[in-house]
C-alpha cells in the first residue's frame, strides 16, 4: 500500500507524447517536454492554473551556467534576461540534472506530495483543527465542494451528474488534484466552511485570482518552447524573496501579504482559498476535503501576464481582466493579441517580445471559464488559433515579417462586431413593424429596450457561427488590402432570412423584413453597396 502520492513521479498529467495520450509526473514532464506536444488535461481551469505552476517550476530548473531564468540578478538587466532566454531555447530541452536536482533538494522533502501530514502539495494541514464546528468537531466541506461542477448540499440541484453530499462519491487522487488547482485559481467567493482562528468562525472569503477570466498562452509545438515562453519577463512583479508556496513556509492567515514577487510568488501565490484534501486508505482516491478562506488581507496590486488588460468603457478606474464569455469565440480577441497595447487595452505580457524566429510556428492558446463573481458557473473552455503570432505589430514595422496584418486582422474584427450590431438592430426593427399595427414601416421606430423579439438572437447566432469562417478567410496576408465588410453584411442579410423564416410570404413581414435589409446594407461603405436583391 502506498503512503503517499507523490506529483513528482505520479503519473497525474495527461500529456499527448509521441502522438499518443499517456499521463506524466512533473519528473517527466520536465525530463521528456521536449518531446511532449500538448497537455490534455480536460479541465481547462485546472489547465490554466498547471501552467502557471509550471511556468514557475520552469524558472527554477531553465538556465545556464547556474543562472536560472527567476534570478533576480539578470532580472535588473532585461535585455540579458532576453538573451539567457534565447540561449536556453537555443539549447531545446531542460538539462535532466537540475530537473533532479530541483525536484529531490532536501528542503523540499514531502512537499511535492499530495496527502503529505507535515506540507501536502499546495494545502493547509491545519484546516484539521482550525475547521470545526461549535463543539470542536470536524466540520469538512465535502468532496462536492472541491469538484467543479457537482452540486453541494444535501438539496443541491443534479446539473452534470447524480451526486449528493448525503452519497458523497470519491475522486482519483489524480483527478483531485486538477480540482485542487482550480479551487486556487478560479474558486468562488462568498459562504465558505468557517474556518476559527481566533475566537471568531469567519465563513466567507474571496474569489480566486483568475475567477471569471480567460487566460492567453503562447503556444509552441512541444511543450518545453510553450513553458519557456510562457515565463513573464522580469518587471511583471515586485522585487524581494521570491517563494512558491511549496518552497515557502505556511503563511499566516491574517498577517499582511508579502508582495507578489517576480516570478514564482506572482505565477502560484495568489491563492484566496486554503484546502486540504483527505485520502482514501490506501492513497488512491480523495474521500473528502476542507475548502476554505486562505487569507481576508487585501491583495497586492499585480499583473497578471497570460490576460487582456482592458480599461472601464467611462475611461477611469482601473483596467481589469477581459473576462470570460462562453458564446465568444477566440478569433473576437484576435486583434487584442496581436495590437501593440494603448490607452484602452494591453495584450498579455508573455505574448510580448517573443523570438522572431519562432513567430511562423506559435500559436495562442485561451483557456476561459464563464462565471459570475460568487458562485455561478457556466462554462469553460479552451481553444487554439492557427500560427497568427508572427502577424504581431511592432512598434518598429521593419520587425515584422508581415507589415499591417495586425492592423487588418483588426479591421476585419471590427467589421464583424458593426455588422453584428446592425444585425441586432435590424432584427429587432423587424420584428416590431411585423407585429405592431400602428407602426408605419416608413416612420422612425422607437424600440423598447425590454423587447427584442425572437429574430434578434437567433439571427446574431447564426451570424456569428458563419462569420467565423469568413473572417479567417479574409485573415490571410494575400487579402490584406481586400474590403471586410461585404462577406459580413452577406453573412448577416443570410441570417436575418433564416431567422425569419418562411413567415416572410406575410405582406406586413415581408414589408419589414426589407426594412431591416436596408439597415444591414447600410453597413457598407458606398463603393461596396449590395443590391436589394442580392
Amino acid at each position: 500500500m502506498s503512503e503517499s502520492f507523490d506529483l513528482r513521479d505520479e503519473p497525474w498529467i495527461p500529456v499527448r507524447l509521441g502522438g499518443q495520450s499517456v499521463r506524466v509526473g512533473f519528473r517527466q514532464l520536465f525530463h521528456r517536454a521536449h518531446e511532449i506536444d500538448d497537455i490534455e488535461l480536460p479541465l481547462p481551469p485546472a489547465a490554466s492554473g498547471l501552467l502557471r505552476i509550471l511556468g514557475a517550476l520552469a524558472t527554477r530548473i531553465a538556465g545556464e551556467d547556474d543562472v536560472p531564468l527567476g534570478d533576480e540578478d539578470t532580472a535588473e538587466d532585461v535585455e540579458e534576461w532576453f538573451a539567457l532566454r534565447a540561449r536556453v531555447l537555443e539549447r531545446g530541452r531542460f538539462d535532466a540534472k537540475a530537473v533532479d536536482a530541483y525536484f529531490d533538494d532536501e528542503a523540499l522533502t514531502g512537499r511535492f506530495d499530495l496527502f503529505d501530514e507535515q506540507r501536502p502539495f499546495l494545502q493547509d494541514p491545519r484546516l484539521r483543527t482550525e475547521c470545526v464546528d461549535t463543539k470542536g468537531s470536524p466540520n469538512s466541506s465535502g468532496i462536492n465542494k472541491l469538484v467543479i461542477g457537482r452540486p453541494t448540499g444535501v438539496n443541491g440541484a443534479v446539473l452534470f451528474g447524480h451526486f449528493s453530499d448525503a452519497a458523497p462519491v470519491a475522486v482519483p487522487a489524480a483527478v483531485a488534484a486538477w480540482h485542487l488547482i482550480a479551487t486556487l485559481y478560479y474558486g468562488p467567493s462568498g459562504q465558505c466552511t468557517p474556518r476559527r482562528i481566533t475566537t471568531v468562525r469567519a465563513g466567507s472569503g474571496d474569489a480566486g485570482p483568475l475567477r471569471k477570466t480567460i487566460s492567453f498562452h503562447p503556444w509552441a509545438p512541444d511543450l518545453f518552447t510553450t513553458l519557456v515562453l510562457g515565463v513573464p519577463a522580469p518587471g511583471s512583479g515586485a522585487e524581494g524573496n521570491d517563494l512558491c508556496p511549496w518552497e515557502d513556509e505556511l503563511p499566516d492567515p491574517l498577517g499582511a501579504l508579502p508582495p507578489y514577487t517576480w516570478p514564482g510568488r506572482m505565477l502560484t501565490g495568489r491563492a484566496r482559498h486554503a484546502v486540504l484534501l483527505l485520502p482514501s486508505a490506501d492513497r488512491r482516491e480523495v474521500v473528502d476535503a476542507y475548502v476554505t478562506w486562505s487569507t481576508h488581507q487585501p491583495s497586492p496590486a499585480v499583473r497578471d501576464p497570460h490576460v487582456i488588460l482592458d480599461m472601464p468603457r467611462t475611461g477611469e478606474g482601473a483596467p481589469y481582466a477581459r473576462p470570460a464569455d462562453g458564446h465568444r469565440a477566440l478569433w473576437r480577441d484576435l486583434d487584442a493579441l496581436l495590437l501593440i497595447g494603448d490607452s484602452q487595452t494591453q495584450r498579455p505580457s508573455t505574448l510580448d517580445h517573443l523570438p522572431r524566429n519562432l513567430g511562423d510556428r506559435l500559436r495562442v492558446r485561451a483557456y476561459g471559464f464563464d462565471q459570475d463573481g460568487q458562485q455561478r458557473d457556466n462554462i469553460w473552455f479552451e481553444a487554439t488559433t492557427p500560427p497568427v503570432l508572427a502577424w504581431q505589430q511592432h512598434a518598429n514595422p521593419e520587425l515584422s515579417p508581415y507589415p499591417g496584418m495586425a492592423e487588418h486582422v483588426a479591421r476585419c474584427h471590427r467589421a464583424a462586431e458593426e455588422v453584428a450590431d446592425k444585425l441586432r438592430y435590424a432584427a429587432r426593427l423587424g420584428w416590431k413593424l411585423a407585429t405592431d399595427p400602428v407602426e408605419d414601416s416608413s416612420a422612425k421606430v422607437k424600440l423598447d429596450p425590454k423587447k427584442h423579439g425572437p429574430w434578434a438572437a437567433l439571427a446574431v447566432s447564426r451570424f456569428w457561427s458563419a462569420a467565423e469562417h469568413a473572417f479567417w478567410q479574409l485573415a490571410t496576408p494575400a487579402l490584406i488590402d481586400t474590403a471586410p465588410y461585404p462577406p459580413f453584411v452577406r453573412i448577416a442579410l443570410d441570417a436575418l432570412d433564416e431567422a425569419i423564416g418562411a413567415r416572410s410570404a406575410d405582406v406586413r413581414v415581408a414589408r419589414a423584413r426589407n426594412r431591416a435589409r436596408t439597415v444591414i446594407r447600410s453597413a457598407l461603405p458606398k463603393p461596396h453597396m449590395i443590391a436589394p436583391g442580392e
